[in-house]
């Protein structure tokens, strides 16, 4: 059964609703961009090392992939708006508490409350959009969805930098406060409120299954090298973790409603879309990560400039969204994703010759090309994922995708920051040349890792998603095709 709104939007609201979406990604990218650059200065604030922040991080994106699965429910049982304005709601309110954490665990938990606001954003967000906009609109409205979105990276960096140098680290969560309370009040008043006639029951015994298995997989893959753990304890939680995924997975085959409609994986495109992207941002994920460490701690910058360091990815991606649609329109899907992975590998790798003798302008140039390639892997593997969706299927996969990208933001972060404690002694955590060799490690591992997801996307046939890309080109480029 479609979905019903309480009041269709006219194309006053159309032409709005992409900026109210993208204040939520803003608001997230935002935070993480910030954050990123406050690693070391949290680590010193509360007497850690600077890889066991990774927690803050990681906290963050897993809560994210536990919750999500939830989202379509919500919206539609309870309408699109109010729980995106919620959403918002609580996002802000535990970015307050982050800000209050006095230490890392208290702020590991509140970075888990903040995560249950943002778990509802981007799914509900990209469900609302794919609801009101045809799939001939989609890529134009998605890439300009996400050029906001990348403001959050441009400022977040360098504002994080001057917070830490001239302010404290506590001002990188309060940054958010004025953006929600603008968020909640304009998506209140004016998102389209879309919502089902009849709810399906939630699927509470999949919640429980499925997000306690992807908690302990992640907790494992965090502590692992630590030597917390026993192996003997560790291979138990493995195994623990594989019982309850694998439950799930038998669970979503026997209930008529499971928590995540895992028969869309039948689907060629969105398969290819959500497992290639998958893998692909296993690599990508742990990028930012890595940055802050590498630049402050490895070649000694300031906050202020590691965060400059940063800010070419940031305007290259913004750049590519203009002439995305007209790229995947002449080359198609199958092209750009198989041989843009690669090069996004290549250039993640590339990071790996970075070191206390390199030249400013290496550094720039390889941030610009990784921006560039970035973002046009990110929106051709965010609009594969509807280019054989129908009505009725696009809240399971939006919260599937939405599921799987954070759930590899997740495990990316824990497996840059496992790789590099490989390298790196923990009485050696502050020492520079070590920090750069065992970052160098990570980067190879991580570009390997996403030059090999490319095999992924050779699935694809060379028309596929052609509807889509051909008309959010413009009118000419559809005549010509």
């Amino acid at each position: 059964m479609a979905a019903t709104v309480t009041a269709p939007p006219n194309d006053a609201i159309k032409r709005l609703l992409p900026w109210l979406v993208a204040v939520a990604f803003f608001m997230q990218s935002l935070d993480t961009t910030i954050l990123n650059t406050a690693v070391p200065a949290i680590a010193h604030a509360m007497g850690v090392m600077p890889l066991s922040v990774k927690a803050v991080l990681a906290s963050y994106t897993l809560s994210l992939a536990v919750f999500i699965p939830i989202s379509g429910w919500m919206a539609d049982r309870f309408g699109t708006r109010r729980v995106f304005a919620s959403a918002i709601g609580f996002f802000t309110l535990g970015s307050v508490l982050c800000g209050l954490s006095t230490s890392l665990e208290m702020l590991v938990a509140c970075r888990v409350l903040q995560g249950v606001g943002g778990a509802m954003m981007m799914p509900v967000g990209r469900m609302t959009l794919a609801r009101t906009y045809g799939k001939a609109d989609l890529v134009r409205v998605m890439s300009f969805v996400a050029v906001p979105s990348m403001v959050g990276p441009m400022i977040g960096p360098v504002a994080g930098g001057l917070m830490v140098t001239y302010l404290n680290w506590r001002g990188v969560f309060y940054v958010n406060v004025p953006v929600g309370l603008l968020g909640v009040y304009f998506v209140y008043r004016h998102l389209p409120d879309y919502r089902e006639p009849q709810t399906r029951p939630l699927d509470f015994i999949g919640l429980v299954l499925f997000g306690g298995g992807i908690a302990l997989l992640s907790y494992v893959l965090e502590v692992f090298g630590d030597h917390s753990l026993s192996g003997v304890e560790m291979l138990g939680l493995l195994a623990l973790a594989a019982l309850l995924l694998a439950g799930y997975g038998i669970r979503a085959s026997l209930t008529a409603f499971p928590l995540l409609n895992l028969g869309l994986f039948k689907i060629r495109t969105f398969r290819a879309a959500v497992s290639g992207g998958f893998v692909a941002r296993l690599g990508l994920g742990g990028i930012p990560f890595l940055f802050p460490l590498l630049y402050q701690i490895g070649l000694g910058f300031s906050p202020v400039q590691s965060g400059l360091l940063v800010l070419p990815q940031a305007i290259a991606s913004l750049g590519m969204k203009t002439i995305m649609p007209a790229i995947l329109a002449r080359l198609g899907y199958r092209t750009v994703l198989v041989g843009n992975t690669i090069v996004v590998g290549l250039l993640i790798m590339s990071f790996s010759t970075v070191g206390a003798d390199s030249p400013i302008w290496q550094i720039v140039l390889q941030a610009f090309l990784l921006g560039f390639f970035t973002s046009m892997q990110y929106t051709s593997m965010n609009t594969l994922v509807y280019a054989d969706i129908s009505g009725p299927q696009t809240g399971g996969a939006s919260t599937i995708a939405a599921t799987g990208q954070q759930l590899a933001i997740s495990f990316g972060v824990a497996g840059a920051a496992l790789i590099a404690a490989i390298f790196v002694p923990p009485e050696m955590h502050s020492h520079p040349d070590v920090i750069i060799h065992g970052a160098q490690q990570a980067f190879l591992a991580l570009g390997l890792l996403t030059v090999l997801s490319s095999a992924v996307f050779l699935e694809l046939r060379a028309d596929d998603g052609a509807d889509m890309s051909r008309h959010a080109a413009g009118p000419r480029l559809a005549a010509k095709q």
